[in-house]
């Protein structure tokens, strides 16, 4: 009872001296060991539940980099000495976002205790949500650089021609295809390599590719290169046009020469393109016939066409015309004579021909022709008494045969003779 006595007298200054006590110990460590506020630089957050998107069918894209927070921590300064800005953890869990598409930003320290207080700027992740959509996509090579002097690419081949892009919807639908480009400059043989693809929208413009998913990022391109030579189209027509009808001029090509691609060798054998005879048959025309020809069927062995744009088509076209008849008159003095012999003159007898009428059949346009420039006529003299058989000529008068100048494309269809007189030639 005494010591029970002894513990309860006094006790408010118990109460007091145990109170001065812990403040005297408070003091102490505020002293030794005071709290701060430390700046810890920026942390990367680490958003959380993100599969919750992708079971809705959505994608996600921070916005304002607010997914990098600048974060302050109030603690003694023997925690602080030992805290690093790897200690940070940041966290968003997606499964909390707000109707205004933010997440708010958890913060703590992962390592060391003793932390008071810890703060972030800014308290929330920004996100803007989209229905995430995919499709295929054509796959456009082309090449850059120019190839060497005297060489061409003759073929591109990707290993695959589309490719799939996923990502948000509004990014995807503006996608029109995927684009690869390989280096050529200065080639002269066969290149292979792995290129880097680009989206593009249907201006051309470039789209940015890191908010687009693609199934491949590159595409494996082999590119023909091959040398070149330009070498002339031959073709022969065939057939005869139609009764009462002719070809009227050379036929047209309206191509004259084609690049070949091969190798050296096949393009020092290579001197033209041949289009075989029979191709281009004319029989029973009545009007121009134009024949389209593809001549990569006729392509010197192991060539091919050295431009990559030419479809290989050539159109021919040979003129038909119809032959008319024309009566041409010729007046005596267009005739002349060769051969006369010696001691004699010739003169044509005007008394019943002062002039000749000449059938002839062809074009209008080659019988225009004569006519305009005027037919010229002679008459062989010698040629007359060898048929005829005559050694010495007597004088007199006789019929002989003209001959007119009127070339191949019209034919004379009467044989003309006029009345020649001989006599003894003047000294």
């Amino acid at each position: 009872m005494r010591i029970l006595k002894r513990l309860t007298n006094n006790w408010a200054l118990k109460l007091i001296s145990l109170a001065l006590a812990f403040l005297l110990w408070f003091l102490v460590v505020e002293i030794g060991d005071p709290k701060d506020d430390q700046d810890m630089g920026n942390v990367v957050v680490r958003l959380t539940n993100t599969q919750l998107l992708d079971e809705e069918n959505k994608v996600y894209e921070v916005l304002d980099n607010t997914n990098v927070v600048r974060v302050t921590v109030t603690a003694p300064k023997s925690v602080l000495s030992q805290l690093r800005s790897s200690d940070i953890v940041a966290e968003a869990d997606v499964s909390k976002i707000t109707e205004l598409n933010t997440v708010p930003i958890d913060l703590s320290v992962s390592t060391v205790s003793g932390v008071t207080e810890i703060k972030g700027t800014p308290e929330s992740v920004k996100l803007n949500i989209e229905e995430k959509a995919s499709k295929y996509v054509s796959l456009n090579c082309t090449t850059v650089g120019t190839v060497a002097d005297g060489y061409v690419v003759t073929a591109m081949v990707p290993d695959q021609n589309r490719i799939e892009v996923s990502g948000p919807k509004s990014i995807v639908d503006q996608i029109r295809y995927a684009g690869a480009q390989i280096d050529v400059t200065d080639a002269t043989g066969n290149l292979t390599a792995n290129v880097d693809i680009t989206l593009y929208d249907a201006a051309g413009n470039v789209l940015e590719q890191n908010k687009i998913s693609k199934n491949v990022d590159h595409v494996k391109m082999s590119v023909e290169v091959l040398a070149v030579k330009q070498v002339p189209v031959y073709f022969t027509v065939s057939g005869a046009p139609e009764k009462g009808y002719m070809i009227s001029a050379d036929p047209t090509c309206d191509v004259e020469s084609v690049k070949l691609a091969g190798s050296l060798y096949s393009l020092s054998r290579a001197y033209g393109i041949t289009i075989p005879e029979g191709v281009l048959d004319v029989t029973g025309a009545t009007e121009d016939k134009t024949f389209v020809v593809d001549i990569r069927e006729y392509l010197p062995d192991n060539t091919k066409l050295g431009d990559s744009t030419y479809n290989g088509k050539v159109s021919i076209t040979v003129p038909v015309e119809a032959i008319v008849e024309r009566t041409v008159t010729v007046p005596a003095a267009n005739i002349t004579f060769s051969n006369v012999p010696s001691g004699y003159d010739a003169e044509i007898s005007l008394a019943d021909d002062p002039e000749f009428s000449l059938e002839l059949s062809g074009l209008a346009a080659d019988i225009e022709e004569l006519r305009l420039n005027g037919i010229k006529g002679k008459i062989d003299v010698g040629a007359w008494m060898t048929s005829q058989k005559i050694e010495k000529l007597r004088i007199g008068t006789y019929s002989l045969p003209v001959t007119f100048q009127i070339g191949d494309a019209v034919t004379m269809k009467n044989v003309i003779h006029v009345k020649v007189v001989f006599s003894e030639a003047e000294d």
